[in-house]
């Protein structure tokens, strides 16, 4: 694989049992690449370790007065040299396409499993801890996976030379062979400290990031209640953490640089005054003992890359631990699914909870968990999660939601999305033009300027335009994550984008809190109109909605509790009641007492202070 070749046709399976496990998974992938860059290091390497024998060979040629084997020592310099400079400069163009090409595979596996999650993802991870495994992580793993072939060339090397001094001068090469494996093994003892020390600098830095990232993300809300100072604190002591473990980390990795010159010093010392004792004795030459030094000296380069492979290898483990983490978690439904029919039609039925919405209608459910109505919603879709009904259960022992009397997970993904689309309470707009955002997949059955009417989309067209080049707001662009817009602006326009897919079935997730009563009661109407005959479940709380419902559901610690019509709910079910009027526990007790013998309004209806004003507001808007 070349880097023009990128994206691959199929990144594989990953093996993500473990960080290591991860990386030798990505290392078999790569073996061809691999093998390119062990290639041309041991030409790089070798040469530039035969260098001292070419040298030690001229100057004996000196010292005899022999001039035709100086110039056969220039030659085979020159020619060595030659084949240095061939050797680099390939081993670099491979090394950084192994670099890039590992990189963008572990890129490409995050992004497959990212679309095959969907929301799913940072409710299982957090969102700051997935921007730091696609950004600096991949990097980082990537880092290891270009050094790995550059130290095995550097490895073969140091044996290959060692072999060759004893062979050569078997005196000194003894020492040169003992002194070797003695410096690369030197370092060992401390790699584990210093593995530790990385492992927990990179933790404090992803804490950081996914702290910096909230931060980021709410920065809105922050500034609206003069909270931003707070998380800048937070985020300064994050960041002075994150200085003070790199601070402790660089001291053992210098530490480690110092006895990777050390040792090679003291090796020398000891090679050059054994060697000149035997120059004196006439056991070797002037020359063989200029080839043994400068074979020595030139070791200290590839040795060099036994402490980048321990650094590479320190940084790129707990990296590679935290993609295996991402690229671990499965999706509870197969992606392809057990069924190749289209999308069914019919009622959508979850048989946890027992919550039944009609095939046509417009089904409200009110639940009193804000949590457990998002996971609901995701259930609904297709997403079950480990918290799933707030059971706790494994959601593979949990029965599928049905649509048609067909099972969502036995549905390949893009059929059970296409079926039933779940909006949950805190939507995304991505940046881009508006003609953009409202192009997605769709029926067709409904026009872009149809969803923006029913979601009471025109003063938000009107501020587009405004700052559109050509009064148009379709073209006017939308910043990332809709930030220049208010709540209440990029709830409608995501409410408008939901409604132009046109699914089956489409699930709403409290579709209507950022914006006024007027508006919402707007809202309500056209989205009942505009999704006449078509299956409609919104989650919410809200009388105005509820009011606009065919049919409304409660949902009471985890199951169906009651079903009917609002007002008739408003009146004969308490618990529905208190979670759709706020009614207080003294109001809830004066109904009671009311309805045991009072003739008030109270105690004929059962409705508290608060019921009754909501119920006058459903009159008015009405």
């Amino acid at each position: 694989m070349q880097i023009h070749d990128l994206p691959y046709p199929d990144p594989g399976l990953p093996d993500a049992r473990s960080g290591p496990r991860f990386l030798l998974w990505l290392g078999r992938n790569q073996l061809g690449g691999q093998l390119k860059s062990l290639s041309w290091g041991l030409l790089h390497f070798l040469s530039v370790a035969s260098l001292p024998y070419g040298v030690g060979f001229a100057v004996q040629a000196v010292v005899d007065g022999s001039g035709s084997r100086l110039a056969l020592a220039g030659g085979l310099i020159l020619l060595l040299g030659a084949s240095l400079a061939l050797g680099d400069t390939m081993l670099h163009r491979t090394a950084v396409t192994n670099w890039i090409t590992a990189a963008a595979r572990v890129q490409q596996l995050l992004a497959r499993r990212t679309a095959a999650l969907g929301a799913a993802l940072t409710r299982r991870v957090a969102a700051g801890e997935v921007v730091a495994v696609s950004t600096g992580d991949v990097e980082k793993i990537g880092w290891f996976v270009e050094a790995l072939s550059r130290f095995a060339a550097a490895a073969l090397t140091v044996v290959v030379v060692c072999v060759g001094l004893v062979l050569y001068q078997p005196a000194l090469g003894i020492v040169v062979a003992i002194g070797m494996p003695v410096l690369a093994l030197a370092v060992l003892p401390l790699l584990p400290r210093a593995t530790r020390r990385a492992d927990q600098q990179r933790e404090k830095a992803g804490r950081a990031t996914e702290l910096a990232s909230d931060t980021v993300a709410g920065l809105r809300v922050l500034r609206g209640i003069g909270g931003e100072e707070l998380f800048l604190d937070r985020y300064r002591r994050a960041s002075q953490e994150v200085r003070t473990a790199a601070v402790r980390s660089a001291r053992m990795w210098s530490l480690i640089s110092a006895v990777q010159v050390l040792l090679p010093g003291l090796l020398l010392i000891a090679v050059v005054w054994y060697g000149i004792e035997l120059a004196r004795q006439g056991r070797i030459t002037v020359g063989e003992l200029v080839t043994v030094y400068s074979a020595v000296m030139i070791l200290n380069y590839p040795l060099r890359h036994f402490e980048e492979i321990a650094m590479a290898y320190s940084f790129s483990r707990p990296s590679a631990q935290r993609a295996a983490r991402v690229l671990s978690i499965e999706r509870v439904t197969e992606p392809g699914g057990l069924r190749t029919a289209e999308a069914p039609a019919g009622d959508l039925y979850d048989p946890v909870t027992g919550l039944l919405a009609p095939e046509g209608l417009f089904t409200a459910v009110v639940c009193g968990d804000p949590d457990l109505a998002g996971r609901l919603a995701d259930r609904l879709g297709g997403h079950p999660t480990d918290a799933d009904s707030g059971t706790g259960s494994d959601p593979d022992s949990l029965p599928s939601v049905l649509l048609g009397g067909v099972p969502l997970d036995e549905l390949p993904l893009d059929t059970a999305r296409t079926a039933v689309l779940v909006q949950d309470k805190d939507p995304v707009l991505l940046s881009g033009t508006l003609a953009e955002l409202l192009d997605v997949p769709s029926s067709g059955s409904v026009r872009p300027e149809e969803a923006l009417a029913a979601a009471q989309c025109a003063d938000v067209l009107d501020a587009l335009a405004q700052a559109s080049l050509d009064d148009d707001p379709m073209n006017a662009r939308i910043t990332e994550r809709g930030r220049s817009l208010s709540g209440g602006q990029r709830q409608r326009l995501a409410l408008a984008r939901s409604l132009v897919t046109d699914p089956e079935a489409l699930v709403l997730d409290e579709p209507t809190s950022a914006v006024d009563s007027h508006t919402e009661a707007r809202i309500a109407d056209g989205l009942r109109a505009l999704r006449s005959g078509r299956t409609t479940v919104v989650l919410t709380s809200s009388p105005l909605l509820l009011d606009r419902a065919d049919r409304v559901v409660l949902v009471h610690e985890g199951t169906v509790a009651a079903v009917g019509e609002h007002r008739e709910l408003v009146l004969t079910e308490p618990r529905y009641r208190a979670h759709v009027t706020r009614e207080t526990d003294e109001e809830a007790a004066s109904a009671a007492l009311s309805q045991n013998g009072g003739t008030s309004l109270r105690g004929e209806t059962g409705i508290g202070d608060s019921g009754i004003a909501e119920l006058t507001e459903i009159e008015e808007t009405a």
